[in-house]
């Protein structure tokens, strides 16, 4: 996978890129990056890449050209043999979900455009963008947050990049599911101790009692992913247990 981000702050980007589970990524080539300042392809003489909007109004708008000609540098980069997936980060776009990273996370290539002040041209979405993309309903000074939060739920997916193979299939919401409660050592910390199946060493109790625990959670906290959740024989059984055990 190649990532190219459009931003006019690619600093506030280099961090997260050298740092962590993506760094360790990008240095054993599972993905590769570009940051990309779209002012620098602005036809513009002083150097702008915003403008008043048309009809009046507060705020500047992003111009179309620097963005859609850095779209197209960016294409003529890569070898993808697909066209990229463009993405841009906007609050009106469609809420972010694990299903999406796990979408994206197939593909070849993703652009990212990370806009600023009041918004974009909207030729820029009607011809130019495959995604819209918003992280929650509240608004952020610009994109570049939110292009970290896509990324880095994206990079972790692709293959052999995290340590454990089975730590991304179990994560909360990949199985439809909040995940199951986690323990370490010591065993007994300040009186409170740690479940006695978890160190009975019975790995098929242990998977049931995992599995328990995260209907339970779910139960509890998110009630509308178990109608969204294709449930197991087992699981209906497990989940009248919990059920009972709530009344």
């Amino acid at each position: 996978m190649h990532i190219d981000v459009l931003t006019l702050f690619p600093e506030m980007l280099t961090g997260m890129f050298q740092s962590s589970i993506l760094n360790k990524a990008h240095e054993k080539n599972k993905y590769s990056y570009d940051l990309i300042n779209f002012r620098d392809f602005t036809e513009n003489k002083h150097q702008k890449v915003d403008d008043y909007p048309y009809g009046g109004g507060a705020g500047m708008v992003l111009t179309p050209q620097p963005i859609f000609d850095a779209v197209e540098c960016a294409k003529k980069q890569t070898n993808s043999t697909k066209e990229p997936r463009i993405i841009l980060m906007c609050p009106q776009g469609e809420a972010y979900t694990q299903k999406k990273a796990e979408e994206l996370s197939e593909e070849e290539h993703l652009i990212f455009i990370c806009g600023h002040y009041e918004g974009y041209d909207e030729r820029i979405r009607e011809h130019l963008v495959t995604d819209e993309i918003s992280i929650g309903d509240y608004i952020l000074t610009g994109g570049e947050l939110g292009a970290m939060v896509v990324i880095d739920s994206v990079v972790r997916l692709l293959p052999d990049v995290l340590g454990n193979k089975q730590s991304a299939p179990e994560d909360s919401f990949s199985t439809g599911l909040l995940e199951y409660p986690h323990y370490t050592r010591p065993a007994n910390f300040r009186g409170l101790s740690v479940p006695p199946i978890l160190l009975s060493g019975d790995h098929a109790k242990i998977e049931t009692w995992r599995r328990k625990e995260s209907l339970k959670r779910t139960y509890q906290r998110r009630r509308d992913l178990i109608d969204e959740t294709c449930l197991t024989e087992e699981d209906n059984v497990l989940l009248e247990e919990v059920m009972s055990e709530e009344k």
